[in-house]
């Protein structure tokens, strides 16, 4: 059974259209990434999911439940976890006071010391919430996520303000989490993320998906253009290569093509017959960031625009209203 389902989700605010038509699944276990701009419609989507906002139309089931449901509402949110950009935490309460509290709120939360081992926070746990740097918030940003000892994990921005070890660490508690079971949403602008930790991606775009898949193979990332890139030894003439090169940075030569294995056949032969090495080969194809900039239409040097929905946004108020649970 699929852990969260949605089939022709609709949401308009007045004229202005925050989700059109969105249907995905999530599987049981899977890690699952929703990529868009800002006001693209990922809030409206996430928070539709999480039953903080209501829907026009659409089929939206959430481990079994509909989010719009107040009845069973309770029951759903016992089983998931939340971790936003921004939580509003009570600043006098010590880190462990914080994470025992809300881990009251749950029928088999998990032990508030083993979410202080996971997230990095054990010496922080007699510490004041409000003298945490912006990097230790978020990881008590994450244990608030974890310690109910959720099915599903909604993960917004989850990283932003960790230093490289933060962000590694979060990724491998992400990881540890998914082995044990856990489906997680997430929603991210590091497409390195996105590759490292999501099983599928959606790409949400004015309201619409535009493209779903793994990472690997999302908009036709795995058949488009190689580039394979080299440098020859100092005297070789470019000229006596089997195929042709075009220069590129650093005085090296580059090839473009739909074709990598026989070009790089072609190269890799001549090489070895005629002793000359091909210096730092790689091959590269589309990026996850170059495929996601193309299907959300962007273009250098323009911006973006603002945040979902009719405040731009998590509003203040919104923010509050999820952080507790």
């Amino acid at each position: 059974m699929a852990a969260v389902l949605v089939e022709g989700l609709s949401k308009r605010y007045g004229s202005t259209v925050g989700v059109d038509d969105v249907s995905f699944e999530v599987a049981q276990g899977e890690v699952f990434a929703l990529l868009g701009p800002n006001g693209a419609g990922k809030t409206t989507a996430i928070e539709i999911l999480e039953g903080f906002r209501s829907r026009d139309r659409g089929r939206v089931e959430v481990l079994g439940f509909d989010p719009a449901d107040r009845g069973t509402l309770r029951l759903l949110r016992e089983r998931m976890g939340v971790v936003l950009q921004e939580l509003a935490v009570e600043p006098f309460l010590t880190v462990r006071e914080v994470l025992a509290r809300n881990a009251g709120y749950y029928p088999s939360p998990k032990d508030p010391d083993e979410v202080l081992t996971r997230v990095g926070l054990v010496e922080k746990a007699r510490a004041r919430v409000k003298t945490l740097s912006g990097g230790q918030q978020r990881r008590l940003d994450l244990g608030l996520g974890i310690v109910g000892n959720p099915e599903l994990l909604f993960l917004d921005e989850p990283t932003t303000g960790f230093d490289p070890s933060a962000r590694r660490d979060a990724w491998e508690l992400v990881r540890h989490l998914t082995e044990g079971g856990v489906t997680v949403i997430l929603t991210t602008h590091y497409m390195d993320e996105a590759e490292a930790l999501a099983d599928r991606v959606a790409v949400i775009s004015q309201g619409r998906i535009v493209a779903q898949g793994t990472p690997d193979h999302l908009g036709g990332r795995d058949v488009g253009e190689a580039r394979i890139r080299f440098r020859l030894p100092e005297g070789v003439d470019p000229g006596m290569l089997p195929v042709p090169t075009a220069a590129s940075g650093g005085d090296g030569l580059e090839i473009r093509t739909d074709h990598e294995i026989g070009v790089l056949r072609r190269l890799t032969t001549w090489s070895e017959e005629e002793g000359v090495p091909l210096v730092g080969l790689t091959v590269e194809r589309l990026t996850l960031e170059d495929v996601y900039l193309r299907l959300t239409g962007y273009r250098s040097g323009e911006g973006t625009p603002g945040g979902d929905g009719p405040s731009g946004g998590h509003g203040t108020g919104q923010r509050e209203g999820r952080s507790g649970r």
